[in-house]
């Protein structure tokens, strides 16, 4: 690693780039799409409840494998070793085409939305666009410059949703009632099929806990803080997210948030009024530009990785004086950027958590398989409860996969041809290393 011990991440940045991959896009956008198949208010904050249990488990399983696996590259690592070079390598393909690139596109078009919702009449595809490209030349320059910029936006994200909250359940001038929510809430409608496509938009607020594994490389001593990052990381931002969606269907009536991108926006203008509304809205959009960091300093990593071990895709591990791998990180952004132009925000949304859950679901499946080909390596951290939580995480993402392919076929099929693409790359690189 050419990068000195000294310039490497700490745990508290190591928490930040966690923090901020999970909170942002998702958080602020999801609410909306999931009021269009569940009324039930306690019915969508258990959905929350359960997609951070859910998150928390899978942390506890990437804890043992970062641990016992300390290079960066997440997935892509982890599978090649667990599994073979080809399901490492489709792991990477999708980090490169889907992974990263589609959740800062999501996040660049919820800014978009927002900062157009405030003022009318600029294009929300040009200022995501603008953004993502400033962002870019931010970590194509140098690593603990992108760190600092990390700490700054990432706490300033955290300050803003409590700020949000307390006026939120302080200043609102008429609340909704709660009591025909809580009175018509039964379990059973947790195991309807509405509510297992509305989990995969609840897991893709959740995406991005695993971030630490992807930078393994560059954090000191990673067998120690990549645990502790995951954990702390998941079990906050869960309780911010628990608190935060409380906050908006207690303050704003389910009818005027219902399949809208916006959802933050409109429960800031029931809170604020409309000039305060705005302005938490613009605040809002500045709050996903931690979201897009993070996403582009992490994602090219995994590229970066690829990079070292292809040779078709060598020109990805190049780095530059300040040890920043400069054209992963272009390619990554140019990616988003095709899919803002090209795409919808709920087919991105529902195309890259599918195929993101799928992946995950082979990486904690892998936990059974590492600790019987592996039954000798040293492993720092060994999953909490095994073998129960890994076996329930499983079991939760399997349903998650079936329902949302059966509710969003087209989207998922696009997904498993991306992956299906990959296999035709690994394949011609194979030649081409041959040759």
């Amino acid at each position: 690693m050419d990068i000195k011990n000294g310039k490497k991440l700490g745990l508290y940045t190591t928490i930040a780039f966690v923090i901020a991959n999970m909170v942002g896009t998702g958080v602020f956008t999801s609410l909306g799409f999931q009021l269009l198949g569940i009324s039930n208010s306690v019915s969508i904050l258990a959905l929350w409840l359960i997609g951070g249990i859910i998150a928390l488990m899978g942390a506890l399983v990437y804890s043992e494998l970062g641990a016992a696996m300390p290079r960066s590259g997440g997935e892509y690592y982890y599978l090649s070793q667990i599994y073979h070079p080809l399901v490492g390598f489709l792991s990477g393909w999708v980090s490169i085409t889907v992974g990263f690139a589609a959740p800062v596109a999501l996040a660049g078009m919820a800014l978009g939305k927002y900062t157009s919702g405030v003022f009318t009449g600029i294009s929300p595809q040009a200022i995501a666009i603008v953004v993502i490209v400033l962002i870019t030349f931010v970590h194509c320059y140098d690593v603990r410059f992108g760190g600092k910029f990390q700490n700054l936006f990432t706490s300033f994200k955290i300050g803003l949703i409590l700020v949000f909250v307390l006026c939120g359940l302080l200043i609102t001038p008429q609340f909704q009632d709660f009591s025909v929510h809580i009175n018509s809430f039964s379990f059973k409608d947790l195991l309807r099929p509405e509510v297992a496509v509305s989990l995969i938009y609840v897991s893709y607020a959740y995406s991005g806990w695993n971030a630490s594994a992807y930078i393994a490389s560059e954090i000191r001593e990673p067998q120690r803080t990549i645990p502790r990052s995951l954990f702390f990381s998941t079990l906050l931002v869960t309780l911010l997210y628990i608190i935060l969606n409380f906050t908006f269907l207690i303050t704003t009536p389910a009818a005027d948030m219902v399949g809208k991108e916006e959802a933050g926006l409109v429960s800031a203008i029931h809170i604020f009024g409309q000039t305060g509304g705005n302005i938490m809205g613009m605040l809002i959009s500045v709050l996903l530009i931690s979201t897009i960091s993070s996403m582009i300093f992490v994602g090219p990593r995994v590229s970066q990785v690829m990079g070292e071990d292809l040779k078709l895709l060598q020109f990805l591990s190049y780095k530059s004086k300040h040890g920043t791998p400069v054209y992963a990180i272009v390619l990554q952004s140019l990616i988003s950027v095709v899919l803002i132009i090209t795409s919808s925000f709920d087919s991105v949304l529902t195309y890259a958590g599918f195929t993101l859950s799928f992946f995950t679901f082979l990486a904690v499946l892998g936990v059974f398989v590492h600790r019987s080909r592996f039954p000798k390596a040293e492993r720092p951290y060994k999953t909490w409860g095994y073998p129960v939580v890994p076996a329930l995480y499983l079991l939760v993402i399997l349903w998650i996969l079936y329902f949302t392919f059966k509710g969003k076929p087209i989207e998922s099929t696009y997904g498993l041809i991306t992956v299906l693409s990959g296999s035709i790359i690994y394949y011609i690189n194979k030649w081409y290393q041959s040759k």
